[in-house]
């Protein structure tokens, strides 16, 4: 899709679908393509591949327009759907100065065989008498404007310094995802369920994951159909797809493994051992996300900070299986406070005072995963004693049949890099693991096998 820049807009172009940013106050809107005629000398930026909103990054500057300026393939998931990682974007201020280059790749319909213009010099003696008229006029002004000029240097020193933070976000954390056909915010078993009846993609999404929500609100609140072109839901977490193919020959395991026996070529027979689907996605809720150390606990809505749902995907033919784990804050009110590493918790709200949000945040986890195994890893030693006591606490007032709480000192048992030792949180609840269930979804039966039981690891 092309990104024009116009006096008054920046228009986004794709087929016959363009979409209008007022460079004035930000305004969106959907028009056809044709409208680009009723622009003000409109000129081509460049190629973007699509967009994720708008973003005020401080009250002082000005809006700027997020879009995805670069992308790469991570794979397939079953039904051919192409899953994309963000690895560029691009910012544009909503503002009638002109734009900072993008670096966006150029428009061959725009651009082909245009040149640069080169650098125009100028001779010694021009140089020079620019300059001494440059000193003339600069004797002439009475009252100069120094504060000024300051206030905006510092104001350009910040805009920098958090256009650079943002850049940082997208393009060093590897984090944000997305596809154009499949719902990456939702899991098998709940897409399974929807009553999608042709709906558009984002008005299928699970809102906790829907990260981008936030920006593009506006143009979702404009109720035009013509929106859901524009609409793409980002999802932050991690994404990874792989295909697997077996091998094998007619010999056993016991005369491949023999040092006597010829290594054979081995063939892959697609009746017998197809080829493999595997899928790993993680989803971080934009509901109470923050850093490490200084976002934790639940807040009074029952969103506890930086949960993520991870979903194991395996697809053989018509055969897809998913399996489901969800981790986050331990939830009560704490929270830790210094940059020192592993600040001391502090409980910030007293147990009765805890529990209706504490009930709130379970409630939406079995509401949407039914029954729930706790596997609680903070240390019950030492300084993390108190949010696991607590935690325990709030366990036993509510008092739910569906919720089973598992204690595991994970860095007293792992010490040392020994993560073998997880082994002994595994052997305590297998019981607990092999009555754990998955959702088997089959395609041409139309057929889905629900789960019952999710891990929850907080």
């Amino acid at each position: 899709m092309e990104l024009f820049q116009a006096k008054d807009h920046y228009i986004l172009q794709s087929g016959d679908d363009a979409l209008w940013w007022s460079r004035k106050d930000g305004g969106m809107s959907v028009r056809a393509a044709t409208d680009l005629l009723l622009a003000w000398n409109p000129v081509c930026l460049g190629l973007v591949e699509g967009v994720i909103g708008k973003i005020q990054l401080h009250a002082d500057l000005p809006l700027g327009l997020v879009l995805i300026r670069q992308k790469a393939l991570v794979g397939c998931l079953p039904g051919d759907h192409k899953v994309y990682k963000i690895t560029k974007i691009a910012v544009v201020e909503l503002s009638e100065d002109d734009p900072l280059d993008l670096e966006l790749e150029l428009c061959k319909k725009h651009h082909f065989g245009i040149n640069k213009p080169e650098k125009i010099t100028q001779s010694p003696d021009e140089s020079k008498f620019l300059l001494k008229t440059l000193n003339q006029i600069k004797s002439n002004v009475a009252v100069p404007i120094k504060k000024k000029v300051k206030e905006n240097k510092e104001k350009e020193r910040l805009e920098k310094r958090l256009l650079d933070e943002l850049y940082k976000i997208f393009m060093d954390s590897d984090s944000f995802y997305y596809s154009l056909t499949y719902d990456l915010t939702n899991t098998v078993q709940r897409q399974g369920s929807l009553d999608k009846s042709d709906r558009p993609l984002w008005k299928q999404v699970d809102d906790r994951f829907f990260w981008n929500k936030h920006m593009i609100q506006e143009l979702l609140d404009l109720g035009d159909p013509q929106v859901d072109f524009w609409v793409i839901p980002v999802i932050q977490g991690f994404v990874q797809v792989e295909e697997l193919v077996v091998n094998y020959n007619e010999s056993s395991d016991e005369e491949r493994s023999s040092p006597e026996s010829p290594l054979q070529e081995r063939t892959c027979v697609d009746d017998v051992h197809p080829r493999f689907t595997v899928a790993l996605i993680s989803r971080r809720s934009r509901h109470r996300a923050g850093m490490r150390y200084k976002r934790r606990g639940v807040d009074n809505d029952g969103h506890v900070a930086n949960y993520v749902e991870t979903e194991q995907l395996i697809h053989v033919h018509s055969h897809t299986l998913s399996f489901v784990q969800t981790r986050g804050s331990v939830p009560i009110f704490w929270s830790q406070s210094g940059y020192r590493y592993n600040p001391r918790p502090r409980i910030e709200k007293g147990e009765k005072e805890t529990v209706p949000y504490f009930s709130a945040h379970f409630e939406q986890q079995l509401k949407i995963y039914k029954k729930q195994v706790i596997i609680n890893l903070v240390d019950q030693g030492g300084r993390e004693k108190i949010i696991g006591d607590a935690y325990l606490k709030q366990v036993l007032l509510y008092n739910n049949p569906n919720l089973t709480y598992v204690s595991f000192d994970f860095h007293e048992h792992c010490r040392g890099m020994k993560f073998e030792n997880v082994q002994t949180l595994t052997d305590a609840i297998w019981d607990i693991i092999t009555d754990m269930k998955w959702t088997h979804f089959v395609v041409s039966a139309c057929a889905v096998l629900h789960n019952d039981n999710h891990f929850t690891f907080t």
